[in-house]
């Protein structure tokens, strides 16, 4: 080491066998599922040792690996910050570097549980229906060949791989946000493995396990000041940390192949018969007002939730979605009481050690809106209750989605159909609500099909022109 530099966060790789695979190694799962696994381990012992997938870029490998695959977890509470080192990494591959790596790690009987958080777009499945999309270039792709692209094509040719050699399946824990995400991406898979081989689904189906996953834990993006901080703090450099917030919740069904898993209701995971109402509580409660806030906030140029929700009419804002218009659609989980809940969300908001950016948090919108607001106003609508707050955020993500903002700067849209919905974008608030409504990749039929609600959104998106984003949320 140079004089003058620090050292490098290093430790000694483990060559304990890994119980788990997990596809999409990206920072939400380790400030979250990691730490439970690892903890779980430390509680009740077990070979769960994570192998990471990345299934795009070798940057979180290529950090990764002079650090024995360890990194630094930051607790950043309103009082201070708290690091941790998590080191239950045990390898981590680059699908497209070998995709047949990947494949034999997860074809290894040592592998009891493959585990994903790909983003909602990484399932290759359309949003308004659940189903697998069979034109999507990936699945394309993965039916022309052995060797797979996709994460559903990586956990059909693996299972395949087990099949073929008397292996029983591994357990598919789906750890994004999906509306009974287990059985979205079991869909998915049987769809998928039955254009493949019949025979194939046919074992997943009786063999397999897909339990659905609720999580929960605000993760902002880590930015090179918190690497020069947490060096300042610990002494150590660390390329590959991850920030997150003291609040974490994870409620699984307890279905598993075999039985085998971590001991994780040791640690604080709800281990539960159904999923249901606690995702529907976080998707909707958590996820669709933090959604709202992120298209109203930036286009009011707040750069994160903690700067939209200081301003009074963000705040009062998110209040009306919970009371009014997202609480009334939801049946509480065992235990909870929703407007409680709605009270610690709005303290975690405004937690102003969480820089969470608006802009993060605005990407994929086409993918996302489906489960966290148009099912609520579906639903809302169905039992002719008014929506018009949730209204207001479609209208915003339209708005947002056009590319120009409300000072007239370009915005740097992240969505699989970007240039398909700014192409929508037009100077007619009735065209433009038309072109969006004819996308039955984003919205239900319920809501294609509704004409008042076309007409209410209509309304509401030229309000939002016509007054702005701040003005149109302090109705």
């Amino acid at each position: 080491m140079e004089a003058g530099l620090p050292a490098r966060l290093h430790h000694a790789p483990s060559t304990e066998p890994s119980g788990i695979v997990h596809l999409g190694l990206g920072a939400f799962f380790r400030a979250h599922g990691a730490i439970f696994v690892a903890e779980a381990m430390q509680a009740s012992g077990g070979d769960w040792g994570i192998i990471g997938v990345s299934l795009q870029s070798p940057g979180t490998r290529d950090k990764l690996r002079p650090q024995g695959w360890a990194y630094a977890a930051l607790e950043l509470g309103p009082d201070g910050e708290t690091p941790q080192v998590v080191a239950v990494l045990r390898d981590v591959l680059v699908a497209p570097e070998d995709p047949q790596a990947v494949l034999d790690a997860m074809a290894s009987p040592a592998v009891k549980i493959v585990s994903l958080t790909v983003t909602e777009k990484g399932y290759c499945h359309e949003p308004s229906t659940g189903r697998l999309n069979v034109d999507h270039p990936d699945i394309v792709h993965d039916l022309a060949g052995p060797l797979p692209r996709s994460a559903p094509g990586f956990l059909v040719r693996a299972l395949a791989a087990r099949r073929a050699a008397g292996t029983p399946p591994f357990t598919v824990l789906c750890c994004d946000n999906l509306p009974e995400n287990g059985r979205v991406v079991r869909g998915v898979v049987l769809d998928l493995a039955r254009l493949i081989d019949p025979g194939l689904a046919d074992w997943i189906a009786a063999e397999g396990a897909f339990p659905c996953a609720m999580v929960d834990r605000i993760v902002p993006a880590t930015t090179a000041a918190d690497l020069d901080r947490l060096e300042a703090a610990t002494g150590l450099r660390d390329e590959a940390p991850v920030m997150h917030e003291p609040f974490r919740q994870w409620v699984i069904e307890d279905d598993f192949v075999g039985g085998a898993r971590p001991d994780l209701g040791a640690v604080g995971v709800q281990m539960v018969a159904d999923v249901t109402p606690y995702e529907h509580m976080k998707l909707r409660m958590l996820n669709g007002t933090h959604s709202s806030l992120a298209y109203l906030g930036y286009l009011a140029g707040h750069e994160t939730i903690a700067d939209t929700v200081a301003d009074p009419v963000f705040a009062r804002f998110a209040g009306r979605l919970w009371k009014d218009e997202i609480i009334p659609a939801l049946t509480p989980p065992p235990g909870e009481d929703l407007e409680a809940y709605a009270d610690a969300l709005a303290a975690r908001y405004a937690n102003p050690a969480i820089r969470h950016r608006t802009w993060q948090i605005a990407m994929d919108g086409s993918q996302k809106l489906p489960q966290r607001i148009l099912g609520t106003i579906a639903e809302g609508r169905a039992a002719g209750r008014p929506v018009p707050g949730l209204n207001l955020a479609v209208a915003a993500w339209m708005r947002y989605t056009s590319g120009t903002d409300e000072a007239g700067k370009p915005i740097e849209v992240k969505d699989p159909l970007a240039p398909q919905l700014a192409a929508l974008w037009q100077d007619d608030p009735s065209a433009t609500v038309a072109g969006f409504l004819a996308l039955s990749q984003v919205f239900p039929a319920a809501l294609r099909e509704d004409a008042g609600f076309a007409a209410e959104l209509t309304a509401t998106l030229a309000r939002l022109v016509e007054q702005g984003a701040r003005a149109a949320a302090d109705a």
